[in-house]
């Protein structure tokens, strides 16, 4: 609440009575409402904003490890892969005490990368528990047996079943358990006497070891084998590298022992996923592409004329996203599809046009010569209606612009090489591999 920008911040600590969002008790979510970007006095930029918030947390709060994200983006998260980050690193094994120390070594290694933030690993440990341990020797000789200890214990805990009590038809436990003075505290519970077969009276302490001791908080398992999770977020750097990078490192540092393994989830999982998509969208597009084309003209050199297209629409996308320093991502690849079916669209109507004048009676040369300068306007008016109309959408910085930037980026830039090539190249490309055929026009 210092900070101006905050309006108003609510905490949940804990699991919920519906089990339907799963928590252990050491988790709290602050949902932190902000102000109007205009009444903004620390910075404009949310990133900054984000990290000065866990600079001061750091500082105020240094036992907490803090995680920042969005409400929806951390269920989606969740949803995903059972995690609340960008990026997940699931440890699997049997032995809960090596997957964390493993897991801390981890969380050592992932923190050089750079780009990492809020890294932590999942607390599997530090749970308070009772523990009361029998000892079988001292049980022995006072003549008891481990279960008098055993029920002794369960009626203080939970209570034991002494009989049943029936109300006509219905039947119920009857259950002995222990006021809550008897359990209240550990000493309590140490003086609790237990009855020998000699009718002597033996403490409780006397045959058990009783000690407060650290015990695992939870015990996560997915594909049937335990497992421990570090989460991180990625700020500065896209995902892709970032992911490429910490595994290199953690291939190098790290070394599992037989029976151990790791698997990366979070949103990179879901980047994995749609670029798998992607790869087998983007094929299948440029198929039909030139299928349509060949459709159109009857002629494989002409529909692999107008697919010259593509390939310069994609060096001025990948310029365009290197200029602004965009990486390669899945809204970036849905502007390439998109910008290949504008480079298309102009090659057609360039080389149809070309074709009519060819069956009208004029050369290769004089066709070509005349296409390219009638068709000059059209191409730019195609060119420049989608240019335009993804410029609001390229300078864009109100919510979703991380999505509309690259795939506007990409768009523009493509429709720039493009239409050049389809004005110069084109023209000159058609002269090339058209020839005149003697007596190929002639009038009736």
């Amino acid at each position: 609440m210092e900070f101006p920008e905050v309006k108003t911040v609510i905490s949940k600590t804990g699991r919920a009575e519906v089990a339907t969002d799963p928590m252990s008790v050491d988790f709290s979510d602050l949902y932190i409402g902000l102000k109007p970007k205009s009444e903004w006095k620390t910075t404009k930029d949310k990133t900054v904003l984000i990290e000065k918030m866990s600079e001061a947390l750091e500082q105020k709060v240094p036992s907490a490890i803090i995680s920042f994200s969005q409400p929806i983006e951390l269920r989606v998260a969740e949803l995903i892969s059972g995690v609340r980050s960008d990026v997940a690193i699931k440890i699997y094994g049997d032995d809960l005490d090596v997957l964390k120390d493993k897991a801390d070594e981890i969380v050592k290694v992932v923190q050089t990368v750079s780009g990492a933030e809020d890294v932590k690993a999942e607390a599997t440990s530090g749970l308070p528990q009772l523990q009361i341990k029998p000892d079988r020797a001292a049980i022995a000789r006072y003549g008891l047996n481990v279960e008098d200890v055993n029920d002794l214990v369960e009626s203080v805990v939970a209570g034991k079943e002494a009989g049943q009590v029936y109300e006509g038809e219905q039947r119920f436990n009857l259950v002995v358990r222990l006021n809550e003075e008897s359990g209240a505290t550990v000493d309590s519970i140490r003086n609790l006497v237990l009855t020998a077969s000699n009718g002597s009276r033996v403490p409780l302490s006397q045959v058990a070891e009783i000690k407060l001791a650290e015990g695992a908080a939870q015990i996560t398992r997915e594909d049937t084998r335990r497992r421990i999770g570090v989460e991180l977020n990625v700020r500065g750097r896209d995902i892709g590298s970032f992911v490429a990078e910490a595994q290199a490192k953690i291939e190098k540092d790290i070394q599992l022992p037989p029976g151990y393994y790791l698997k990366w989830g979070g949103t990179f999982e879901n980047l994995q996923r749609a670029s798998a998509r992607l790869l087998i969208v983007v094929p299948i597009a440029l198929f039909l592409i030139f299928i349509l084309l060949y459709t159109t003209f009857s002629s494989i050199k002409q529909a692999f004329l107008i697919y010259t297209g593509i390939p310069f629409a994609i060096v001025g996308g990948v310029v365009a996203l290197a200029l602004r320093g965009m990486p390669f991502s899945i809204s970036a690849g849905v502007g390439f599809i998109a910008l290949f079916g504008v480079a298309v669209l102009n090659g057609v109507v360039m080389v149809s046009f070309i074709n009519h004048l060819r069956e009208e009676g004029k050369t290769v040369l004089e066709a070509v010569r005349e296409g390219a300068e009638t068709r000059l306007r059209p191409v730019l008016m195609t060119a420049l209606v989608a240019s335009l109309g993804f410029i609001p959408m390229a300078i864009a910085t109100s919510a979703g612009a991380e999505v509309q930037r690259p795939l506007a980026t990409v768009v523009i830039g493509g429709l720039i090489t493009s239409t050049l090539l389809t004005l110069l190249i084109l023209p000159t490309l058609y002269a090339w591999i058209e020839k005149d055929v003697e007596g190929e026009f002639t009038e009736e």
